[in-house]
């Protein structure tokens, strides 16, 4: 694809412009600095790949798996701003999320231990983790806010807070997931995946690009499992003080 091919795609940003301005949606200035934004982002980070690509040093494959799990922590932290200890939390959960994912396909030499593999496979294991967490804690928190009257119930009965909260908890984690397991229902017959749709755009076999994708969807199931499960059970200690009371979760 050529710059002047790529030029011509920004018909796709004019047409929700235009429809903004014309339905009075006020979202021209939000578009605008989204594709602005995108536009810079992904300029810089092609380049930076090419010169992690070029260079296959472990370093710097590292310095970038850590560079997204930092900018994933504090994006996704943000819903979870009234627990104790968040920050941390998800920073763990994404870490280890990376280290099962990455230590199966490398430990079991699925693909190569090479840039081109390690990068892009971490980047989508660790965005969609940033997503579970995210929808999680936005679930979560709501489910504490809908029943506090029922949590405090069964903590003036006696019962301990993971007694209180494991039904808040429970509905949290299987509504977070969901989305992941919905999408992998259809996969194939609604919507064609991006690294599969790649690959083949690129001239890669379809068969092949179809084995890809499955490891992609099947890393992504455990990394949703693990991301959901591990953020709850870390995050809904933190909901209550020393005396056992609920505190409050803005």
């Amino acid at each position: 694809m050529t710059y002047t091919s790529l030029s011509l795609t920004l018909i796709f940003v004019l047409i929700p412009l235009l429809l903004s301005k014309t339905l009075k949606l006020g979202l021209e200035k939000d578009t605008l600095i989204a594709t602005i934004r995108s536009i810079i982002q992904l300029l810089a980070v092609g380049y930076i790949l090419k010169f992690v690509f070029d260079a296959q040093s472990y370093i710097y494959i590292v310095l970038m798996v850590a560079l997204m799990i930092i900018v994933a922590t504090l994006n996704a932290r943000k819903k979870g701003k009234g627990i104790k200890g968040i920050t941390w939390k998800i920073a763990l959960t994404l870490i280890v999320v990376e280290f099962v994912t990455q230590g199966v396909l490398l430990g079991f030499d699925i693909v190569p231990a090479t840039a081109q593999y390690i990068i892009p496979i971490s980047g989508m294991m660790i965005g969609n983790s940033m997503i579970l967490s995210v929808l999680f804690l936005n679930r979560f928190t709501s489910e504490i806010a809908s029943h506090q009257n029922d949590i405090e119930l069964i903590l003036s009965l006696g019962g301990t807070p993971k007694q209180a909260i494991h039904r808040q908890l429970m509905n949290a984690i299987k509504a977070s997931m969901i989305p992941t397991i919905e999408s992998q229902k259809t996969i194939g017959l609604v919507q064609l995946p991006g690294m599969m749709s790649g690959q083949i755009i690129g001239g890669a076999d379809p068969i092949q690009a179809v084995q890809f994708q499955l490891l992609i969807i099947f890393a992504l199931l455990t990394a949703a499992t693990l991301s959901s499960i591990m953020i709850g059970f870390l995050s809904y200690p933190a909901l209550f003080n020393e005396r056992m009371q609920l505190l409050e979760v803005k």
